[in-house]
């Protein structure tokens, strides 16, 4: 199921002339399509990948720092101007179910959910206190206990906490999710999550958002690099 059919950058090319609209990929953006109910986002640190992923939240009802639609905090006003300039094109179907989760604010998030929640929500919706468990189990206990399906699912690079035997795990949550009427729109670096299969791949270049072949991305052809050559590569850095 796909809920959002496209993103469009509604500010004139002329007008982009400071930040956020100066980074290159942003400058570039005008239009993008989903095809797919699972689509990732990739680019370089500093890339825009995270700004763009911010704005398509925003724009979807998300607070800037994550979370479901109804939940409405903040705690530090850092989201850029860009989500002004996008507009959603939207499906004719309407999700029942939402989530934003951004690692770098999830802390935040699960302090607002245990501030405002009694028990027994917290324990149905997240199995606990997201606290009470590491970073990554809280990750994963979000995944599995929270999100229902029916549901319009935005990442930004939630492998920031997890191993790989957790994001192998995030994989399948990926697929039962998106098998329940689910559109994910996932920001990653991660090779494992970018390959779920049937998915488009979006990179951030200096063209704008570019669709990208699995193995041809960057973060396949260096992985794969430095598995096979890591001698290699240290003796390259001088280590």
């Amino acid at each position: 199921m796909i809920y959002i059919n496209s993103i469009i950058n509604q500010k004139p090319i002329e007008e982009r002339i400071a930040y956020p609209y100066n980074i290159p990929s942003i400058l570039h953006f005008n239009k993008i399509d989903f095809r797919n109910n699972v689509s990732f986002i990739i680019g370089e640190n500093g890339s825009g990948k995270s700004t763009f992923i911010e704005a398509l939240a925003i724009c979807a009802g998300f607070s800037p720092e994550g979370g479901s639609i109804f939940l409405n905090h903040g705690t530090y006003n850092s989201h850029s101007e860009l989500f002004n300039s996008f507009k959603l094109i939207r499906s004719g179907y309407r999700n029942k179910d939402g989530f934003f989760l951004r690692a770098e604010s999830f802390y935040n998030v699960a302090s607002e959910l245990d501030r405002i929640s009694k028990p027994f929500e917290i324990e149905k919706n997240y199995g606990g206190s997201l606290h009470e468990r590491s970073h990554g189990e809280s990750f994963i206990a979000l995944l599995k206990n929270r999100l229902s399906g029916n549901g319009l699912y935005i990442f930004d690079e939630p492998e920031s906490a997890l191993s790989i035997v957790s994001q192998l795990s995030m994989l399948v949550r990926i697929k039962e999710l998106a098998e329940k009427d689910s559109q994910l729109i996932i920001a990653t670096h991660s090779p494992i999550l970018m390959a779920y299969p049937n998915s488009d791949i979006f990179c951030m270049t200096n063209s704008g958002l570019q669709l990208v072949n699995y193995e041809d991305t960057e973060q396949y052809k260096l992985t794969k690099y430095f598995i096979s050559n890591y001698h290699k590569v240290f003796r390259e850095l001088g280590i």
